[in-house]
């Protein structure tokens, strides 16, 4: 076999930037989600609140205005079980349908058509009928409510009560009571999956969703610091086996990183990587680090369920929006200027993560109708190769007046020099850095071993405890969570360490590292293995202590590059400074990312899409790029 000079390059030592769309490639069947999804959720506008007359408005504008440009998928967020009553909200208990088996059913009130057992049934076939696909957002495990009422479990084979060992099963019996979700305790709480009853409830729930013909499944707290990787796995062979393809979703992603996500991309087909994203430019400041590592561990368009998996940086809040755990709709418009949705929607699409709009499409308005239907984005979004941060350019030096403002603007945040927990997989050697501390006969410490940057700070230490075990707690429990510890902040003091945070993050915000009320709870729970790391019980994650610092703002400037399948280069350029800068580039270093395209003395055609700017250029890209804003070229060159 004989290669060129490229050809031996791209073989043995690139394969996968080389990577170029072929024309005769046959496939047997439609890979699933062979781009990253796109379409419209109704959480940033109405949070848990909408009812079925206000989904299927904004779905008839979805379908006439922005299914031409992609947006398939209409999905509605949480809670569509919960009735919409006073009294009721984000973490109320006692306030939700479900049906004889203990699966959530629509709120009738809001749901109308969902009565006589029909679900999302009649909602799914008006959807479909307007071209689109249903999505509906599910909790993990089974919820607090069923778990009380202890309702029997659908066998989904017989159709009837699921029996096994000559008695019938009930919820009591799969439910996992200190697994609840750690942000929405009231709500819903993990199934024993090793349990056949507790596979047959979970199949039980997701068999129905099919039945109502639902495209799409955004499952919450099972990932990041909630991971719950058997939940997840069982979950995917379900919709494996169906006879016809659903995406599946995971959300949110606090603390994930690429390790973490490696473990179930494969059985997924996007999943968050970040908090909650909302409408303030620390939450879009907060993307441009966790996307270049997941672009630098190869996971954007990685084997997925049935076909591809994504990285979803969450939908994006423009246009007319709700507030987050809000008991109210749409009321306000976005806090992001111009420029700064610019900076948001051009990440989005330069790292190909799917798209979701979060506006109420109802009053949807020109400048927010052109940004996310903008050509160029959708076409980088859907169909571009090598994606990647560019880190060859610079910007002009500023005076001692700016970096005073920048440096105030950071320090805002109150994150730098901060000790902090994190959560990783306990496959990262990283996470094998406890050891334990004996102070006396009877108190113990468990102390991270790293040493301190200062020689005057002392290394992070815990007090540990056995878990004091609640009355009534079953045996089989007792058994499961043997070993464990209780991590207290000091001696003599109640508060235990919380592996999860008990709210819901935003993007901006660190997960992990709380104190609360000790309490027999597996996100309290937590058993220091013989190789120096220490374990959580609620998500099987392992702790390290970081020193957090400011991140993506601390290098004032970031680009992206990638390639297009006609063979222009996009270059995007970023200014997270606050105030306007010249960010330049040479063009001969684009052959520094992309060593096939000899750059040396090229001549590059360009086209700005946010200025309309156009020209020709052999040697440097320079230009004035606004607060918070961003440019992007699409460059042809010789």
């Amino acid at each position: 076999m004989r290669l060129s000079v490229l050809g031996f390059f791209c073989f043995f030592f690139a394969p996968s930037l080389c990577r170029v769309p072929s024309e005769t490639h046959v496939k047997t069947e439609p890979e699933h989600a062979s781009t990253p999804p796109r379409g419209w959720n109704s959480y940033d506008s109405f949070c848990w609140t909408i009812s079925e007359e206000e989904f299927l408005q904004n779905a008839e504008i979805v379908s006439n205005r922005l299914k031409p440009h992609g947006y398939e998928y209409v999905v509605v967020d949480y809670l569509w079980y919960r009735r919409k009553v006073e009294g009721a909200y984000t973490d109320s208990l006692g306030f939700d349908v479900i049906d004889e088996w203990g699966r959530p059913i629509p709120d009738p009130g809001r749901w109308p058509s969902s009565k006589g057992g029909k679900g999302f049934s009649e909602v799914a076939k008006k959807v479909h009928g307007m071209g689109l696909k249903l999505g509906i957002h599910v909790m993990r495990g089974i919820s607090l409510q069923s778990f009380n009422a202890n309702t029997p479990i659908l066998d989904t084979v017989k159709g009837s009560a699921y029996v096994d060992f000559g008695r019938q099963w009930r919820a009591k019996d799969i439910g996992v009571k200190e697994r609840a979700c750690a942000w929405m305790s009231h709500g819903f709480m993990s199934v024993n999956t090793k349990l056949e009853a507790g596979r047959a409830f979970l199949r039980s729930l997701y068999l129905q969703y099919a039945e109502w013909g639902v495209d799409f499944v955004k499952h919450d707290c099972v990932f990041g610091d909630d991971l719950d990787v058997e939940e997840i796995t069982f979950v995917s062979e379900v919709l494996r086996k169906l006879d016809r393809p659903i995406i599946y979703s995971l959300s949110p992603g606090t603390s994930v990183t690429p390790a973490m996500a490696k473990e179930v991309s494969g059985l997924v087909n996007m999943y968050r990587i970040t908090g909650d994203d909302w409408d303030t430019w620390r939450d879009v400041l907060s993307h441009f680090d966790i996307t270049r590592d997941f672009s630098t561990a190869k996971m954007i368009g990685a084997k997925g369920l049935l076909g591809r998996s994504w990285p979803d940086l969450d939908m994006l809040p423009l246009g007319w929006l709700t507030d987050p755990g809000s008991n109210e709709g749409p009321h306000r418009t976005s806090n992001l200027n111009l420029d700064e949705q610019r900076t948001q929607i051009t990440l989005w699409a330069m790292a190909k993560s799917p798209l979701m709009f979060g506006g109420d499409v109802r009053k949807l308005d020109e400048t927010t109708y052109n940004l996310i239907t903008n050509p160029t984005l959708l076409e980088i979004n859907s169909f571009s190769l090598n994606n990647m941060e560019f880190p060859y350019i610079t910007s002009r030096r500023r005076c001692r007046s700016e970096e005073k403002v920048l440096s105030q603007d950071l320090a805002e945040g109150g994150m730098l020099g901060i000790r902090a927990l994190g959560l990783i997989t306990c496959k990262d050697p990283k996470a094998n850095g406890w050891s334990t501390k004996a102070l006396d006969q009877d108190l113990e410490q468990i102390c991270w071993k790293e040493k301190p940057e200062s020689k005057f700070e002392e290394p992070p230490c815990l007090y540990k405890r056995k878990p004091l075990v609640a009355s009534g707690v079953e045996m089989i429990y007792k058994k499961q969570y043997e070993g464990t510890l209780h991590l207290l902040e000091s001696d003599g003091m109640e508060l235990c360490l919380d592996a999860s945070p008990r709210r819901r993050l935003t993007s901006k915000e660190f997960g992990g590292g709380s104190f609360s009320p000790c309490k027999w709870d597996a996100n309290q729970m937590w058993e220091l293995n013989g190789t120096g790391s220490l374990v959580n019980s609620y998500s099987g994650l392992c702790a390290t202590v970081d020193l957090l610092k400011v991140d993506a703002g601390s290098n004032e400037i970031r680009s992206w590059i990638a390639t297009g399948r006609r063979g222009e280069i996009y270059l995007a350029i970023f200014n997270l400074n606050p105030k306007k800068t010249v960010i330049s580039t040479n063009i001969a270093d684009i052959g520094k990312v992309f060593p096939w395209k000899n750059m040396k003395g090229a001549s590059c055609k360009y086209h700005e899409i946010w200025s309309g700017k156009t020209g020709v250029t052999k040697q440097m890209i320079s230009i004035a790029v606004e607060k918070h804003g961003c440019s992007l070229f699409v460059l042809t060159c010789d």
